[in-house]
């Protein structure tokens, strides 16, 4: 495992080409594109405000920067460096923006509707849907609809676009107090719409507008907190706020199973993973040479490692302050692996825990214990690989082979806070507050 140099970075914005290419990251107002390879600079844009949002078109060819509090969103081309493209919602305000995923539209989401608009044609498309609710937009994995979430005269309503002319092909209201989120399946045939987390209530709807299924687990409490879809669309994960996760089956709809974040692991069939630190024992006496900087950061660090714990093993629990808006309680991560075999959770009760579950048994698997609250999970986009961070400067990779706490050799004070997978999973940004750096890996045969 090799690390690059840190780069400057703000507002956590570093992000992988979707070919893989090229990588670009956000200095206050300056867009910086690297080669993913060498990170030499290919690119560098200067917008007009600070950026607060970046993403990169599907074919990654182009990409939007949004700046949200002068309602600007500017586009950048990388084959043509000298053409570019501002958009401006004015006093409307801008929420949220995002491509389409044929990488030609733009859709700017204001305080009271959604601009649906491409730059690339003369003269250009101008789309506008009224009455968006907070829930958003969701696209099919295909690129072929598009689902939004309106609220109209105080009810909910799902309008399910084509995407090759944005022409509308269903509209139906829901039986939802307030659409709060609205996901596709990966196949793009179920649509999952929950309501707002005053209530338990998710609705499946097939692509048509036929309301397929209603799952309530119970009333009169916190519900529904995150979902996850797993790849095959097979199952539907639903992390509720009562510290569960429901495990939804495709055909019947119905739950199969559900599992449980208790502050104990009794099950001695469980692995508990737990990290501890210990103290280098280096003698400088001994070296040859004085250490650099870096290598004595390293060197003399407190370093970390996973023993395996014997059970029963009881975990750090926080107990959730209740008279408080958005308690730190219940499912706050879900995550399928992506060959559908496992399920990454983290209840935020138990916040230095990862749940790593066996979706072909259907049972709890692996627990990792970490000494520091968990900032961030991911998986390998090529296997079931597992990247977790807490706050510090230590990436923790999980497999089925095991896993391991590699300390990033640089100096400072690097604290990971997110990180992201390039496509072919053999490298991945590690994002601090203001800095990041890339990570390049071997590729594991599994």
């Amino acid at each position: 495992m090799d690390f690059s140099e840190l780069f400057k970075l703000s507002g956590l914005l570093g992000r992988f080409s979707p070919d893989g290419k090229c990588l670009a990251s956000c200095v206050q107002y300056r867009l910086v594109v690297r080669d993913a390879n060498t990170l030499q600079i290919l690119q560098l844009y200067t917008c007009l405000d600070q950026i607060q949002y970046i993403e990169w078109s599907s074919d990654s060819l182009f990409i939007l920067c949004a700046m949200y509090k002068r309602g600007i969103v500017q586009v950048w081309s990388l084959e043509q460096p000298d053409w570019h493209c501002k958009i401006d919602e004015g006093s409307a305000g801008l929420v949220a923006s995002c491509w389409s995923p044929d990488g030609r539209h733009i859709l700017n989401t204001t305080e009271f509707h959604v601009t649906i608009l491409s730059c690339f044609l003369s003269p250009p498309l101008f789309f506008l849907i009224n009455f968006l609710s907070l829930a958003g937009i969701a696209f099919t994995r295909d690129g072929r609809y598009m689902a939004v979430a309106e609220r109209r005269d105080c009810k909910d309503f799902i309008s399910i676009f084509v995407c090759s002319d944005w022409q509308l092909l269903r509209h139906f209201d829901t039986e939802t107090q307030d659409l709060f989120g609205i996901e596709w399946a990966p196949n793009g045939c179920v649509l999952a719409a929950w309501d707002t987390c005053l209530e338990y209530k998710i609705l499946l709807y097939s692509l048509d507008g036929r309301l397929l299924s209603t799952y309530r687990a119970y009333e009169w409490s916190l519900g529904i907190k995150s979902i996850a879809w797993s790849p095959s669309s097979q199952f539907l994960a639903i992390g509720s706020y009562d510290e569960k996760v429901r495990i939804l089956n495709h055909v019947t709809w119905k739950k199969i199973t559900e599992f449980e974040h208790p502050a104990t692991i009794a099950n001695k069939r469980t692995i508990v993973y737990k990290e501890v630190e210990k103290s280098p024992s280096v003698e400088t006496e001994r070296l040859s040479f004085p250490p650099t900087r870096a290598l004595a950061s390293s060197l003399f660090s407190t370093q970390s490692k996973y023993d395996i714990s014997q059970v029963p093993v009881s975990l750090h629990y926080v107990k959730p302050v209740a008279d408080r808006a958005n308690p730190k309680m219940g499912i706050g991560m879900l995550a399928f692996s992506p060959d559908n075999c496992f399920l990454a959770t983290k209840n935020d009760n138990i916040p230095n825990t990862v749940w790593i579950w066996d979706i072909q048994k259907l049972k709890l698997f692996v627990v990792l214990e970490q000494l520091c609250a968990i900032q961030s999970f991911q998986w390998d986009p090529r296997q079931p690989r597992l990247a977790v961070c807490t706050g510090n400067s230590r990436v923790y990779l999980w497999s089925p082979a095991g896993c391991v706490a590699v300390q990033v050799p640089v100096e400072g004070d690097f604290q990971i806070v997110s990180l992201s997978w390039r496509s072919s999973g053999d490298s991945m940004a590690l994002l601090s507050k203001d800095n990041f750096c890339v990570c390049y890996l071997e590729r594991e045969e599994v």
